[in-house]
């Protein structure tokens, strides 16, 4: 474990998660982000953002419940070369949905009452599971940032309703990402938006990853936000 005046990181084992978390220090309520990694990722793929986001800022990072061909973890199944639609991700969202109760973290000194309600961080196939989890319950998200990820094929479905009015979305993607083009990020601007989001968006000269001007665009946006 890894302390600080301000918060402790520990990696724990609750049920079947494997989970890292930033706890932070004082009796709360502390508002929670849930980060989210990409594929072949695991619960400490994530821990780049974790300087980059609030202090008092409650972190639970879950590694994916799908093993990959090439090591690490998803949130679906593996579909070779197929874009993934949003039903496949049902089951992880739903999984994500019964551990944040507290049930989960009951035996654990953390103030659970903001958890009915929860930013996110999500990476790659991360941020598709951020957005398919704020399609299906809305109620339970504020807001997301989405870096380097997509909406999944079948959103407009759920589009179409409204879902994310009132929610706040930061979207970051690279001109040069070869994993994700560029312009389906562009075109998910505007669908978030019909959607009802409230969207901002950075776009920077890099691959499949942050660039540094993203990085202290997320940093303001969940100072603003959170």
């Amino acid at each position: 474990m890894e302390e600080s005046t301000r918060f402790e990181i520990t990696n724990t084992h609750l049920a079947n998660w494997h989970l890292r978390l930033r706890i932070p220090d004082g009796e709360g309520p502390h508002p929670v982000i849930l980060m989210l990694h990409g594929w072949t990722g695991d619960e400490n793929a994530m821990w780049i953002f974790n300087s980059r986001l609030p202090k008092d800022a409650l972190l639970i990072a879950p590694r994916g419940l799908y093993g990959t061909p090439l090591g690490g973890y998803g949130w679906h199944t593996y579909q070779n070369g197929v874009w993934p639609i949003v039903e496949d991700f049902r089951p992880s969202v739903n999984a994500l949905i019964e551990l944040l109760t507290p049930e989960y973290f009951m035996n654990l000194d953390i103030d659970i009452s903001r958890f009915s309600s929860t930013h996110i961080v999500g990476f790659s196939q991360g941020a598709a599971l951020a957005f398919s989890l704020a399609l299906m319950h809305p109620e339970r998200v504020i807001s997301i940032a989405g870096l380097s990820g997509f909406l999944p094929e079948g959103s407009s479905s759920f589009i179409i309703h409204e879902p994310l009015i009132g929610k706040k979305v930061f979207l970051a993607h690279g001109t040069t990402d070869k994993l994700v083009p560029v312009e389906r990020a562009r075109n998910e601007v505007d669908l978030l938006r019909t959607a009802g989001a409230e969207v901002t968006y950075c776009e920077d000269d890099v691959g499949h990853k942050l660039s540094a001007s993203c990085f202290r665009g997320m940093e303001s946006f969940f100072a603003i936000n959170l």
